[in-house]
């Protein structure tokens, strides 16, 4: 399956803290014109990398346990998780060829 899937709260341990692959995810709101910006890309290298890192989507206004716990305070903020735990992050529209980069280095 292609494109992120939607990650809540509640299902944040099972679906990233729990996986078995890394996971890069996407915290947004459905206000945040950057956000809006980056999806599509995001989207893209799910396609690329799939059954290699998991993508999630975590809406903050509706979510924002999750993203106070991991110091979210500006959106879009990319975290990488490997192992349970946040390895890197991005924060901002940045361009594909700059998360591709991260996404490699999770990967290795």
């Amino acid at each position: 399956m292609s494109g992120s899937i939607p990650v809540t709260d509640a299902s944040f341990e099972t679906e990233v803290i729990k996986s078995g692959v890394p996971v890069l995810v996407d915290f947004w709101a459905e206000w945040c014109g950057p956000c809006k910006m980056i999806a599509p890309v995001v989207d893209e290298l799910s396609e690329e990398y799939a059954g290699k890192i998991a993508f999630h989507k975590l809406d903050v206004d509706e979510n924002p346990t999750t993203a106070a716990k991991y110091g979210v305070r500006s959106i879009p903020t990319l975290l990488f998780f490997k192992g349970g735990k946040p390895v890197s992050s991005i924060i901002g529209a940045v361009p594909k060829r700059e998360i591709k980069k991260r996404l490699d280095q999770v990967l290795v």
